[in-house]
């Protein structure tokens, strides 16, 4: 079915979770209770590194009001030995992060957890379980953890045939590297660092579980994934997924970080051991100390280039830290440091590389920031070598369609071009800087996903339409799914209602992550609604009695095809749905689906900031984002994606990271001290939306939440750069440190 009248797609329809949302209606996990509840509390490690010798329960057993004690011994246990994946998580490294095995890994790493009628209780009973450690030297810098005499996390790891700290290795390699540096002009090779940054999201981890009579289990909480949520569970609990329906609630913000799961396993055997529904949540402290942040970085770039300005070689090393268990994104710092560019010679490796921090999580492009920020920075270098625009010189070397990537494809139809050329003929490009002020470009790439989903439409008893997916909505795809529902059968979008099922009501869906959901549930929303309208016509010819093929749909109405046909009243959707019992029930459809199709997206980046050299303080003046966004269902929900990346990374550059002290203990595990932007903090962040739609999607969606945070950490350094005429290579750009080079 193709859509050409563009009626909702591309209109700013007011988003139908929007007012249940500033009136404080809308329903977190946390706002869930049930019955005679009681409260989950956790005892986590005070040491980074320690061996656990043993741990007596019995206190806290004892004390009045506690129902229920677990500990690792409750979880089940993945031996090393054995991969066992879900997705991109190895249920290895799942057991031991929910909670400890063998040895505590971080400061914060959950040891043991009670159940009891008051959370005053479950904390006073964990105060009475006595674990009995043995510390061990903990490591938490990249550069600490690969050295030689370094202390080693796990036995089992090995590289390069010896005991180690690196838990991976990861490489993309095209054309011969050294032959191409062979035919450079210029090369410039240049090291950086970054530190571990938080999703920063405001809603903590919650949960509410029931494990009733028969076994069965019940979650309530905030994820990226019920499916996801429930099928670890499964693994971790030993209950089979059949036996648990996990139920979604509203999400205050996740980008990555509630792809995983923390309290969830833990509740269901505290629920499941005292037959009592059990309610956890953590608190600010315990989501910093114990959730997963993105990794910090080591990065080594060199690229080379002809005088004529083609880059003819392009090398990266990339050292994540994964925390205490692997696991880093390697993938995206990798495989898109270079992918926005025409390079014959490439060669880009990335290392996992465990300490004593806790497991990181996918961060909004996991990765590809890390890498951007470090090829995006020496690109600069280069460029300013060659006496060349530093855009110029991006478009003069951009993927184009036909483009053979490192890490694999062949680029087919991308707007990668498009997103400079709007950035070189924008004001901004043109606008003059005052002193201190400077002007900072950087170019971006992130894969974007398909997978699996799933979706029903229904038409009701009144003629207006309900659909049902399988994915929370953290990005606006319920407001996007309406407009496309109500194109495609011609009605006004406010008759069409949006739900995200649970496990128990709608076909398996994968995470909503990746970039992938409107993507994904767009596909199959539409096959679902195409099937609905097929049907809406057969119902018509049943009425006339005439044949279903002498039947279109148009306008949200049933016509006959032509006179030949019949002169027949035309009958709208309301129409036929009261007819729906006498001419064959009631009308929907489902489909589900693993989709493909999803091509990459590119994102460029213009910012200016302004430095005060006495206190060192970088303040961001103007920002535009410039982004292929394939189609814009709902330019609302595109427009915040990208700013919100912006803003994200504009923290990641300036003033966001993890602190600790000297015994291995995150030093700034508040939102007082972990330094994010607030509004005061930034400008406008102005947007240029460049749609060059998917050909392989029906209405030309390519995923845009994720592109947004690759460029920013290079867009600000570059500017810094720009207005200093000296270049930072760590992350965050803090005044101290400005104000300590300029001293210097």
């Amino acid at each position: 079915m193709n859509v050409i009248s563009n009626k909702w797609i591309g209109q700013r329809t007011i988003r139908p979770d929007g007012a249940d949302k500033v009136t404080g209606r809308a329903a977190y996990a946390a706002d869930t209770n049930m019955p005679g509840m009681i409260w989950g509390k956790v005892l986590r490690s005070p040491h980074a590194h320690a061996k656990i010798l043993a741990i007596d329960t019995s206190k806290a057993e004892k004390l009045p009001g506690v129902k229920a004690v677990v500990t690792a011994k409750d979880v089940v246990e993945f031996p090393l030995d054995k991969s066992v994946m879900l997705g991109i998580q190895d249920m290895r490294w799942m057991c031991r992060n929910v909670m400890a095995r063998e040895k505590a890994l971080f400061h914060g790493h959950p040891v043991a957890a009670v159940a009891a009628i008051s959370e005053e209780i479950a904390a006073e009973a964990c105060k009475l379980i006595e674990v009995q450690y043995e510390v061990l030297p903990h490591v938490i810098e990249i550069d600490d953890a690969l050295k030689p005499d370094a202390p080693i996390l796990h036995d089992f790891l090995q590289f390069d045939g010896k005991p180690s700290n690196i838990a991976g290795k990861l490489e993309h390699k095209l054309g011969d590297i050294e032959e191409g540096f062979a035919k450079a002009d210029v090369i410039i090779e240049r090291s950086f660092d970054t530190r571990p940054v938080h999703q920063g999201y405001i809603e903590p981890h919650a949960c509410l579980v029931s494990v009733s009579g028969d076994g069965k289990a019940t979650i309530w909480s905030s994820s990226q994934g019920q499916f996801m949520v429930r099928a670890m569970t499964a693994l971790l609990t030993g209950i089979p997924q059949s036996d648990i329906r996990a139920i979604p609630a509203e999400i205050g913000g996740g980008f990555g970080g509630k792809t995983i799961i923390y309290l969830e396993p833990v509740a269901v055997l505290l629920s499941k051991k005292s037959g009592r529904p059990v309610k956890m949540a953590m608190s600010r402290e315990e989501v910093f100390r114990a959730s997963g942040p993105t990794s910090g970085s080591k990065s080594t770039v060199k690229i080379g280039a002809t005088k004529d300005g083609k880059i003819v070689a392009g090398q990266g090393t990339f050292y994540l830290q994964a925390g205490a268990l692997p696991g880093s994104p390697i993938r995206g710092a990798a495989g898109c440091a270079f992918a926005p560019y025409d390079i014959p010679n490439v060669l880009s490796t990335g290392f996992d590389v465990v300490s004593n921090r806790s497991k990181v999580a996918a961060y909004r492009a996991p990765g590809a920031p890390i890498g951007a920020y470090a090829v995006e920075c020496v690109l600069d270098e280069v460029a300013e070598a060659l006496k060349m625009d530093p855009l110029e010189f991006r478009l003069k070397n951009a993927a184009r369609q036909g483009t053979k990537a490192a890490h694999g494809p062949v680029y087919p139809v991308i707007g990668f071009v498009d997103t400079i050329e709007a950035a070189l003929a924008h004001p901004h490009y043109q606008a003059p800087l005052g002193q201190f002020q400077g002007r900072g470009v950087a170019s971006g790439f992130w894969f974007n996903a398909g997978g699996e989903s799933s979706a029903q439409v229904n038409i009701t008893e009144d003629g207006n339409v309900v659909v049902t997916t399988g994915h929370p909505d953290i990005g606006g795809s319920r407001a996007s799914i309406a407009n496309i529902t109500a194109e495609l059968l011609g009605i006004d979008y406010k008759r069409v209602s949006v739900l995200i099922g649970d496990t128990a009501t709608i076909g398996y869906s994968n995470l909503t992550g990746g970039s992938r959901v409107l993507f994904a549930s767009a596909m199959v929303v539409t096959q679902s609604t195409e099937k609905v309208v097929k049907t809406l016509c057969e119902r018509a010819a049943k009425i006339w009695k005439i044949d279903p093929d002498a039947v279109v749909w148009e306008d949200g109405e049933a016509r006959p095809a032509g006179e030949n046909a019949g002169k027949f009243p035309a009958l709208s959707l309301a129409q036929i749905a009261a007819k729906a019992s006498e001419t064959g029930g009631p009308i929907g459809a489902g489909v589900q689906l693993n989709t493909t199709g999803a091509e990459g997206g590119f994102a460029t980046h213009v910012c200016d900031v302004e430095v005060d050299p006495d206190l060192g303080i970088v303040r961001v003046v103007r920002y535009t984002s410039f982004q292929d966004v394939g189609r814009a269902v709902h330019p609302s929900y595109v427009e915040g994606q990208m700013q919100g990346g912006a803003a994200q990374g504009i923290g990641w550059a300036l003033s966001e990271e993890y602190l600790y002290d000297k015994n291995g203990k995150v030093d700034n595990a508040s939102f007082l001290d972990y330094r994010m932007p607030v509004c005061s903090d930034l400008p406008m962040l102005d947007t240029v939306m460049i749609e060059v739609p998917n050909p392989k999607h029906p209405q030309g969606v390519r995923g845009v939440g994720e592109v947004p945070l690759v460029p920013p950490l290079a867009a600000v350094a570059n500017a810094v750069a720009n207005a200093l005429g000296k270049r930072f290579y760590s992350l965050p750009m803090s005044p101290p440190r400005i104000a300590e080079a300029m001293d210097g």
